[in-house]
């Protein structure tokens, strides 16, 4: 990638009023983490971040870095030249030739508007010498092959052909924190690549229920997080023993309602994670109607635990395409590993579809299950996840 600088602009955060200072504090923030190690130059500025740049290998390695920074609606490489009015028109109409395309607009703005040429007039001495010195070319103002934009500032003048569709979403932390239900499966990687996009750091739970299940799993979910550190570069994970209660609903709980009570639990859990460690809602990768026990009915009386605000970022997605977006992502491979979880070791030929609140309640009173919520929370083995 040969050129200049890049031109990092933002989407939503147009929307945000008085905080938009804030979230471009963010932004660019976690721009210059990403792009640490790399000898370019960050700077934030009031509609856009301008990224200075050192050489063709470092364009194209900062491109890659910035594609996983969430809050980037797009990335325009470009090219700085001076002021001077014949060196602008030179510049300029080089860029198009150089392209190869044969129907072009030049669009401008100026920032220094003490510049002796208003906007049309930069277009017009760029697009008469592009005329002049190239066949074949003419000029679409609605349909053209190339658009070629120009911004007249203060020390110089930038010209960009193109732009890069970025991540989109909030910046990374600008939204906060989640406690993350992490199965290892398909739909919760997803699910917590969704929470990252829309800029939701976040922690991640995992029930373990050995030796039912394998110490593989782990191994499994190590390796998905590490597919999503480059959206956020540390993520921790929490492994909760849950063998013992997980044998106390199986022994005590009718074979129905062993999965309603079991995510109760979790919940139950997650929840008091969430409280100690200062996030703001609960997730999963759950969606509606995907398995008898994704219900609305089910998922109501699941969510009775906590006041949290619980969040199923695929609530409505097709399976198709979660699995879709999980490829895209590099997720899948690893999901389908044949390791199962403590979800699937014990899952009830006929999970209750409606469960009824009431029947929880006495089903839950038949053991003492917040002495063996401590005792699990106290068992947690922590591990960190970073690129």
């Amino acid at each position: 990638m040969n050129c200049d600088y890049l031109l990092i602009h933002y989407g939503e955060l147009s929307t945000k009023g008085n905080n938009r200072r804030e979230f471009i504090s963010i932004l660019t923030r976690n721009v210059k983490r990403a792009l640490s190690g790399l000898s370019v130059e960050v700077n934030g500025r009031r509609d856009h971040i301008y990224v200075k740049l050192n050489g063709q290998k470092e364009g194209e390695e900062a491109v890659k870095r910035l594609l996983c920074v969430p809050g980037i609606i797009k990335i325009s490489p470009g090219y700085e030249c001076g002021k001077d009015v014949e060196e602008l028109a030179e510049f300029g109409a080089k860029l198009i030739l150089d392209s190869g395309k044969k129907t072009f607009k030049v669009e401008a703005s100026r920032a220094d508007k003490g510049y002796p040429l208003d906007s049309y007039g930069v277009c017009r001495l760029i697009a008469d010498r592009a005329l002049k010195e190239g066949k074949g070319l003419s000029v679409d103002l609605h349909h053209p092959e190339l658009t070629l934009r120009v911004q007249v500032r203060e020390g110089c003048c930038y010209l960009s052909t193109g732009s890069i569709k970025g991540l989109g979403g909030y910046p990374l932390g600008s939204i906060g924190k989640a406690t993350m239900l992490l199965s290892g499966g398909i739909d919760s990687p997803v699910a917590a690549y969704s929470l990252l996009r829309r800029g939701i750091k976040i922690e991640c739970v995992h029930f373990a229920s050995p030796p039912y299940t394998s110490e593989a799993v782990i191994d499994k979910l190590k390796d998905i997080l590490y597919l999503l550190t480059p959206y956020q570069s540390d993520i921790r994970l929490d492994v909760v023993p849950f063998t013992k209660i997980q044998e106390a609903i199986y022994e005590h709980v009718p074979e129905p309602y062993c999965i309603t009570i079991m995510r109760r639990m979790m919940v139950r859990i997650a929840a008091k994670l969430a409280a100690s460690r200062g996030s703001l809602a609960i997730a999963s990768g759950e969606s509606i109607g995907q398995v008898a026990s994704q219900t609305l009915e089910s998922m109501q009386v699941i969510n009775e635990v906590t006041s949290f605000p619980f969040l199923r970022p695929l609530c409505v997605s097709d399976k198709v395409d979660v699995i879709d977006k999980a490829k895209e992502i590099g997720t899948f491979d690893i999901s389908i590993r044949p390791f199962e979880d403590c979800c699937t070791i014990f899952k009830p030929r006929h999970p209750k579809t409606k469960p009824d609140l009431a029947h929880c309640l006495r089903y839950e009173a038949l053991f003492d299950y917040e002495k063996m919520i401590e005792e699990a929370i106290n068992g947690i083995s922590p591990i960190f996840v970073s690129r």
